[in-house]
C-alpha cells in the first residue's frame, strides 16, 4: 500500500506504512529539535529531556510507564540527535492504543519531578565520564567541536557536567514548550497497522497539542576545520581526518554517501584493502559521511598503534588523491549495491522503516519512494564522483587525534599533502 500520510487540524503529520509480513507495530513521535536547538546556557538539555521523559507524568509514575508497556510485551525508548529527538515504542498491533497513550502522556503531562531530575542528572554525569574514558567516543566529540568551532552543531549532545547539573525542572518545561509544536513533529507507525484507525487514536491524544513551536531556526552552520590533539598514555591512537560534507538537500548528498563507501565502506573498500590488508597499519579504518539540514561532514576514522601513526596518514591521504583521479565502474557498482541493499534491508525492519519515514517527512516534507532513491543511485557516474572527490578534499581539513599521537604529522603537513595543495607542497611521503 505504500506510505499513507494525514495531517491533523493542528498541523501534526501522521504517517503509516502497512508491512504485511509483520505482526507487530513500531511507532513513535519524532520532533525536529535536538542538541542544535539549544541556547548557549542549555548545552545538554535536549538529551536530559529525553532521559526525563520516562520519569513520571501526571497520570503515571516512572514505574507505571515501564510496567504498563512491558506488561503487554512491548518496548519503549527515546533518542536525541543533533537535529531531532524521538520517543518510540514497539508493541503488538492490539496494543497500539496503549503505546500512543503513553507516548502522548510523556509529551503532554511530564512532571519533571525535582528528585527524579537530580537522580537523572547523576546518571548523565556518569555517561559523560564514561564517554571521556572511551577514546573512540571522545575523538568524535573533539572532531565535531573542531570542525564547527563555537557552534551548537559542534557541541557534544551530552552537555558538560557544569551545564547538566545546572538545569531545573522549569528549564526543562520551558525548553519543551518552546521547541515542541505540531508543526515540527511527526507521528509514524510501521507494521501491522491500519492508517485510519491509527490517525483516530493520535487525534484523540495529540489533536489538541500546541500548533506551533515558539523558537527560532538554528543559526546556519559554518564549517571551519582545524586541528585537535590530545596525548594520552594509551595502547592505541584514535585519528579522524575530515572535510566539509554535503547537506541532505543538495545534489551531491547521495554521491557523497557512495564515495564514502568506495573509500571505506567495507572490507573491499580502498582504505581497508590498502591500509589494513596490504600494509597492516591499523586494526580499524572506515569512511563516513554525515548529512545535516544545511551542511555535512565527510571523514575517515582509523585506530592504530603508536609505531604506525607516521605511516598511516600519508597512505590515507594518497588514497584520497587517487579517488579524485580515478574510480572504477566495479567500485561504483559495488558501492551502489551496498547502498541499495542497506535500503532494502532496513525496510524489512518495522522500527527502521518508521524511523526512515519520520526523517524523510521532517527533512523533505514527504516520504521518498524506494524507486526514487534507487534512481538517484543509478544516475551517479564515475565523472561525477571523481569531480566531487576533488572538490570535497579541497576544503580545509579537520584533524582530531586522541592517544599516543606524538608521531602524527603536523597539521600543516597533512593539509599541504591533500589534493587541493600545490604538488610542490606534497611532502608527506607514502
Amino acid at each position: 500500500m505504500g506510505v499513507e500520510v494525514s495531517r491533523l487540524s493542528n498541523g501534526l503529520t501522521v504517517a503509516t506504512e502497512t508491512l504485511s509480513h509483520i505482526e507487530s507495530v513500531a511507532l513513535g513521535v519524532w520532533v525536529k529539535s535536538g542538541s542544535r536547538n539549544e541556547r548557549e546556557d542549555e548545552h545538554g538539555i535536549a538529551h536530559l529531556l529525553e532521559h526525563m521523559a520516562f520519569k513520571g507524568t501526571a497520570r503515571r509514575s516512572a514505574w507505571q510507564i515501564a510496567s504498563e508497556i512491558e506488561n503487554v510485551g512491548g518496548e519503549i525508548n527515546a533518542a536525541t540527535s543533533v537535529e531531532t529527538t524521538s520517543f518510540y515504542a514497539r508493541v503488538l498491533s492490539e496494543d497500539v492504543p496503549l503505546a500512543i497513550d503513553i507516548l502522548a502522556d510523556i509529551l503532554t503531562e511530564s512532571r519533571f519531578d525535582p528528585e527524579e531530575l537530580e537522580r537523572e542528572q547523576h546518571v548523565i554525569l556518569q555517561e559523560i565520564g564514561a564517554a571521556h574514558d572511551t577514546p573512540d567516543d571522545i575523538v568524535f566529540d573533539r572532531f565535531t567541536e573542531t570542525a564547527f568551532r563555537h557552534q551548537t552543531l559542534g557541541r557534544s549532545i551530552l552537555g558538560t557536567p557544569e551545564t547538566v547539573k545546572s538545569f531545573t525542572s522549569q528549564q526543562l518545561r520551558s525548553f519543551m514548550d518552546r521547541q515542541y509544536g505540531a508543526d515540527r513533529m511527526v507521528v509514524v507507525a510501521a507494521g501491522d497497522i491500519k492508517h485510519d484507525a491509527f490517525v483516530r487514536e493520535v487525534e484523540k491524544r495529540l489533536g489538541s497539542f500546541r500548533a506551533k513551536a515558539d523558537s527560532a531556526i538554528p543559526q546556519y552552520a559554518n564549517y571551519v576545520g582545524g586541528d585537535y590533539r590530545e596525548n594520552r598514555d594509551l595502547m592505541d591512537a584514535q585519528i579522524v581526518l575530515g572535510f566539509e560534507g554535503r547537506a541532505y538537500h543538495v545534489r551531491d548528498f547521495y554521491a557523497s554517501q557512495v564515495l564514502s563507501m568506495i573509500l571505506g565502506g567495507g572490507m573491499s573498500s580502498r582504505l581497508f584493502q590498502e591500509v589494513r590488508e596490504k600494509r597492516g597499519l591499523c586494526y580499524s579504518v572506515y569512511a563516513f559521511h554525515w548529512g545535516f539540514s544545511d551542511t555535512g561532514i565527510f571523514g575517515i576514522h582509523a585506530a592504530t598503534g603508536q609505531s604506525d601513526i607516521s605511516k598511516l596518514v600519508p597512505v590515507i591521504v594518497s588514497e584520497l588523491q587517487k579517488t579524485s583521479e580515478t574510480i572504477t565502474m566495479e567500485e561504483l557498482n559495488r558501492a551502489r549495491a551496498q547502498y541499495r541493499a542497506g535500503l532494502v534491508m532496513s525496510a524489512e525492519s518495522a522500527a527502521s522503516r518508521a524511523s526512515q519515514i519520520a526523517r524523510q517527512l521532517l527533512l523533505f516534507g514527504r516520504p521518498i519512494p524506494m524507486a526514487e532513491l534507487v534512481e538517484r543511485l543509478s544516475n551517479l557516474t564515475i565523472e561525477r564522483l571523481t569531480d566531487l572527490s576533488s572538490r570535497l578534499f579541497s576544503t580545509k581539513p579537520t584533524v582530531a587525534a586522541v592517544g599516543p599521537v606524538g608521531a602524527l604529522a603536523a597539521y600543516e603537513a597533512i593539509r599541504d599533502a591533500l589534493p587541493n595543495a600545490d604538488p610542490a607542497l606534497r611532502k608527506l611521503a607514502v
